[in-house]
């Protein structure tokens, strides 16, 4: 039988060194290089004299499409190993996330492949943002009548 200290030992010994930092920083590189990439097309929509709310639009309907794309081909995956959390980026990792089960199952057919699949990572995204906004619009809603403002 192995005692404590000795299987604390074989466990350190096989166990991969953490590289926090340099994950992090590149996922803060990669990151803040899907902003800067947003905000060039930002840049670009409105030098073209679209308003304010348009560009952003733009801007929003670009990233998503880019993001999508990626997917497809097969790059964002790849960008993802390397970067880690740099890519859940929202509107990029959530355009990811809708897309690859949709993308992995379209030869099953458009309902029960692309359809059931589509929202399969989405999803619970989905649920659990619009159950906390809920949750949090009724306390405020309740502090409010309570003469608490918050905003």
């Amino acid at each position: 039988m192995i005692s404590k200290q000795e299987y604390s030992k074989i466990v350190e010994k096989v166990s991969p060194n953490s590289k926090c930092v340099k994950n992090c920083v590149k996922a803060f590189l990669f990151g803040g290089g899907i902003c800067l990439v947003g905000q060039i097309f930002y840049t670009i929509f409105t030098s073209l004299e679209l308003s304010e709310e348009i560009s952003k639009t733009l801007t929003s309907v670009t990233l998503i499409f880019i993001g999508v794309l990626l997917t497809a081909l097969g790059v964002y995956d790849k960008v993802a190993k390397h970067a880690g959390a740099g890519t859940l980026v929202p509107i990029t990792g959530f355009a990811n996330a809708v897309s690859s089960p949709a993308i992995e199952f379209k030869s099953e057919g458009f309902v029960s492949g692309l359809g059931a699949k589509l929202f399969i990572i989405a999803g619970p995204v989905i649920v659990y943002g619009v159950s906390a906004s809920i949750i949090y619009g009724a306390i405020l809603w309740t502090l409010h009548l309570f003469g608490f403002t918050l905003f």
